[in-house]
């Protein structure tokens, strides 16, 4: 063999050993795009606006970090289509200047969303926090601005966690005033289900090849407060799309007794 014929078969047999490695083009990337969430209101004349307060912290973990997953909801409500929300700082100004330090009340959520000049306002807590696992549990509850005039009773936490179906007694006279949707649910790295809707929601979030995958969402509670902001909001604005459904059906009228005209 010449030796010009010996060099050309060692470059082949490096290349079979290295593979695609600089002997094959690279693979082109694929980008599969994400679910969008997608609000049901006529944005005709602009997007409705919503703000969040931040997340009372009832986890019992005094390492979760109420601003950052209250920012995580926000980015959440942001990717949706149809609504725009608030940054956090407007939010906090807001309430600082109304001398509010949480809201408490049906009514303090509406006269914040007055002051702030939005649609509604997202009122929650964070009811589980373990960044090991990891665990996320989200409560959260959308106040209109256009609520009910009149009095309100207090806002009760379990109020969030409540079923839609459920309706809390009253006194005569007072109107049902509560959230128009509500949220309550615990995420948990463990379930089985949970991590399968995990990696639907990193498969169009992720560049591929990573050495973690799609479970990077499991290796970072910053990333699973992500996943989990984004099935609350989910949740939220699936409530408002049966809610806002119901509201433009026409009322039925009384039905006309047997044998009459």
């Amino acid at each position: 063999m010449s030796k010009r014929g010996s060099v050309i078969g060692c470059v082949a047999c490096a290349c079979v050993l290295a593979g695609v490695g600089g002997c094959s083009p690279r693979p082109k990337d694929v980008l599969l795009a994400p679910r969008t969430l997608t609000a049901p209101y006529d944005t005709a004349r602009g997007e409705v606006l919503w703000a969040v307060v931040p997340l009372r912290n009832e986890s019992g973990a005094s390492i979760a970090n109420e601003h950052l997953l209250t920012d995580r909801v926000i980015g959440a409500i942001e990717e949706s289509q149809g609504v725009r929300c608030l940054p956090l700082s407007r939010t906090l100004a807001a309430m600082e200047s109304l001398k509010v330090r949480s809201i408490r009340t049906p009514g303090e959520a509406r006269s914040l969303a007055q002051a702030l000049g939005v649609e509604a306002v997202v009122v929650g807590s964070i009811t589980a926090y373990d960044p090991y696992t990891p665990v996320l549990g989200l409560s959260l509850g959308l106040f209109p601005r256009s609520g009910a005039p009149g009095a309100t009773s207090g806002l009760d936490p379990r109020d969030l966690t409540r079923a839609t179906t459920e309706s809390p007694t009253t006194s005569p006279g007072i109107p049902l005033d509560r959230p128009v949707a509500v949220v309550a649910e615990r995420w948990d790295a463990k379930n089985h289900q949970v991590l399968a809707d995990v990696k639907a929601f990193a498969e169009g979030r992720l560049k591929q090849p990573s050495a973690f995958g799609w479970r990077r969402y499991l290796a970072s509670m910053d990333l699973f407060s992500e996943f989990a902001s984004y099935r609350a909001v989910d949740a939220l604005l699936q409530q408002e799309w049966v809610r806002v459904a119901k509201a433009q059906m026409p009322e039925a009228g009384p039905r006309p007794i047997a044998g009459q005209q």
